[in-house]
């Protein structure tokens, strides 16, 4: 599914005509000016997966900021913004296929590490209270309760809990079932699959961060089915071999001087990683 079909941004001679009727001179940074314009980037055509690639510094992610803000997709994080963004943005336009779907986003790493802050959050509150009911299964079990009336009928139950029932069972049933510890990688690719509902443009900028390599595949072969079967549509930037290689994306090669589109299999990072291993190939026979 393709919602959005282009995205065009400022020339150079749109820039220029901008800088001169403005009488700020104050700044030292006129951030998002003059980052595509100087790499002869105008337009960006989009088919189901796009990629934009490149290294820190390349503007991928500038690229993704700004056409969020543009579309006014929902974001979970805020971003630093400079005095002349949003003059920016409104000098942007955009072609569809059909109007963007409410629930599209774009998703950051940023979005991502909030995630995980907060599970680590709400699993160290567990962990406090596992170590409460470590010595409440203890004090229950080893008692010497007697049943009086039916207001005591809640510690009967208690009492017989912790009679039949192994110190971890008694524990993992008195916690919240529903909140489980998982590593970084798990939570980053629960953020992901949460998030990505049908039906929608997302916006993924660097999603391979915090996520080991097998996670990176499981995370490939998601998007591929989100829009092979749900009609997503996906603009990502990563510089992730294995997102790199996503069936049928259109890569933007954001690294070059003058910025177009490449195969995977031709890019610098790519050809680095295949010299590599084919220098070391005897090493895994």
């Amino acid at each position: 599914m393709i919602y959005l079909l282009s995205f065009t941004f400022p020339d150079a001679g749109q820039e220029a005509a901008f800088f001169k009727q403005q009488k700020r001179t104050c700044y030292d940074t006129f951030y998002p000016f003059n980052i595509f314009s100087n790499h002869q980037l105008v337009n960006l055509d989009f088919e189901p997966i796009t990629i934009l690639y490149g290294g820190n510094g390349s503007g991928k992610t500038t690229a993704l900021n700004v056409i969020a803000e543009t579309l006014k997709l929902q974001r979970d994080s805020l971003y630093n913004k400079t005095n002349f963004f949003q003059d920016y943005v409104e000098m942007c336009k955009f072609r569809t296929m059909q109007v963007v779907p409410r629930e599209s986003r774009i998703i950051t790493s940023d979005d991502v590490f909030d995630f995980m802050l907060d599970l680590r959050g709400i699993n160290n509150g567990i962990h406090q209270r596992r170590e409460e009911i470590f010595q409440e299964y203890l004090d229950t079990k080893y008692s010497n309760f007697q049943m009086k009336s039916l207001e005591d009928y809640d510690e009967l139950k208690k009492v017989n809990a912790a009679r039949h029932q192994t110190q971890s069972k008694y524990v993992r049933h008195k916690l919240m079932n529903n909140i489980r510890e998982h590593s970084n990688g798990e939570s980053a690719f629960i953020y992901f699959t949460e998030k990505i509902r049908e039906n929608a443009l997302y916006l993924l900028d660097e999603p391979e961060n915090s996520l080991s390599p097998s996670k990176q595949k499981e995370l490939v072969a998601f998007l591929e089915e989100s829009v092979r079967f749900f009609n997503c549509q996906f603009i990502i930037s990563t510089h992730s071999p294995f997102l790199l290689a996503l069936k049928g994306a259109k890569i933007y090669d954001m690294d070059e001087e003058i910025i177009g589109v490449k195969k995977w299999s031709e890019l610098s990072s790519i050809r680095a990683y295949y010299e590599f291993f084919k220098e070391y190939e005897e090493e895994f026979k």
